[in-house]
């Protein structure tokens, strides 16, 4: 990280964007983030990540050359030290454009009125925790405040935006929704090329890695379902486990082959592990945590789940549906945007483990029709989602601000 941060990038004739987030580690805002500095053409926009908590080794996935990674080392509640440290900061980058993520980061942008001559965009990649139907009157009030200082703001799905719209009162002209993408080399369909959809399944064997637990993969028939994503109360996790309890009890004939795989680490680790204790659950649910080999893992599933409380857009589960996965998800956020009832998979109510485990029996009884969903969602997001698109999509917005030419003209939009 050290030197990451000490080099400082001096070529002035190119516009520098300032990235400020809360912090930078595992999580689909920073994959967004840095996958949006890492595919940018070179020469045309420099970056820098300002986080203002701490950078984690995540920070190592920003390939792309000089991009510096500062610190501020916010301390916890008001921090009236950080905006200073900030000030500076910015002060020394000279930024032509700040970008502000999600409502930890929002409050920054007040220091706008010092800067005149930046210019200020603003992203919503999902409501804040304590805050998921974006109801909350004081969070309402900081943006509709904010709203002068910001240039534009960008949602990552349209249930996003047109909250900005509705509900905050965000003027249209100022919102421009933009979706992530899927690195479509790293996350490749498991279904052979050259099968259709009325053939036989030739889904690519399941293999496993080196470190599965001792008895996890036994007799190889095994029907596995998991779930990657940051193990927080967000996301839910526990309603998987829920849902496996209810499987077993309304379907004891699953239990000898049904395994659970959950993919992640974060602060809900000790209390999922005290729950399938609790369940006995041990012998089929694997806590893989943070890995690097996710689309094997997700290679290894025959159906992905996510039981968010509320979502932004889902990178994983886009990377799911790379793979060729059916998902069964939670009807909130940018969700129904992705998984197509019936079609690619299954949308359930939110903290319904029963609902969400017959959803899956459902799809486990009817391996055609998870074939099926999988191939659509392969063709889905090969169609509609891709990061070179994105990123066309983010510079179009940074050079209509700048007034810039279009050097490079976005690809279409979603």
């Amino acid at each position: 990280m050290a030197d990451r941060m000490a080099h400082t990038v001096n070529a002035d004739s190119v516009p520098l964007v300032v990235h400020i987030i809360y912090a930078l580690g595992t999580g689909g805002l920073e994959n967004g983030l840095v996958n949006i500095i890492n595919r940018s053409p070179p020469g045309r926009y420099r970056h820098a990540i300002v986080c203002l908590s701490h950078a984690e080794d995540f920070a190592r996935r920003v390939t792309a050359n000089d991009v510096e990674v500062v610190e501020l080392h916010k301390r916890p509640g008001h921090d009236p030290g950080m905006y200073w440290r900030l000030w500076r900061t910015l002060r020394r980058l000279r930024p032509a454009i700040v970008h502000t993520r999600n409502l930890a980061a929002l409050e920054t942008q007040a220091l706008g009125l010092l800067m005149p001559g930046c210019r200020r965009v603003h992203g919503e990649h999902g409501r804040d925790v304590s805050d998921l139907d974006g109801s909350n009157p004081k969070y309402r009030w900081l943006r509709r405040a904010l709203r002068p200082l910001i240039h534009r703001f960008i949602a990552v799905s349209r249930d996003l935006a047109d909250w900005l719209v509705d509900s905050v009162g965000i003027p249209a002209p100022k919102v421009t929704q933009i979706y992530n993408g899927v690195d479509h080399q790293r996350f490749t369909a498991r279904w052979q090329a050259g099968t259709t959809g009325s053939g036989p399944a030739t889904a690519v064997p399941r293999c496993w890695p080196a470190d599965v637990p001792a008895g996890f993969a036994a007799g190889g028939d095994c029907r596995v379902i998991g779930s990657v994503g940051r193990l927080a109360a967000v996301k839910d996790q526990r309603q998987i486990l829920r849902a496996l309890q209810h499987i077993f009890a309304a379907h004891p004939e699953q239990r000898a082959g049904l395994r659970c795989i959950l993919v992640g680490d974060g602060p809900e680790r000790r209390t999922l592990e005290t729950e399938i204790e609790a369940l006995q659950l041990d012998d089929c649910v694997w806590l893989a945590g943070d890995r690097e080999d996710i689309p094997a893992l997700l290679a290894c599933m025959d159906i992905f789940l996510l039981p968010s409380l509320g979502e932004g857009i889902s990178n994983t589960i886009l990377e799911a549906m790379a793979i060729g996965l059916p998902v069964v998800a939670t009807r909130v956020g940018g969700n129904p945007e992705l998984v197509q009832d019936g079609v690619t998979g299954r949308l359930v109510p939110v903290a319904d483990a029963a609902a969400l485990g017959e959803a899956t029996v459902a799809l486990l009884r009817d391996p055609a029709l998870c074939e099926a969903m999988g191939r659509a969602a392969i063709e889905r997001v090969q169609r509609d989602f891709d990061w070179e698109r994105t990123v066309a999509d983010y510079l179009r917005v940074y050079d209509e601000l700048l007034q810039r030419p279009r050097l490079q003209p976005a690809t279409g939009g979603n």
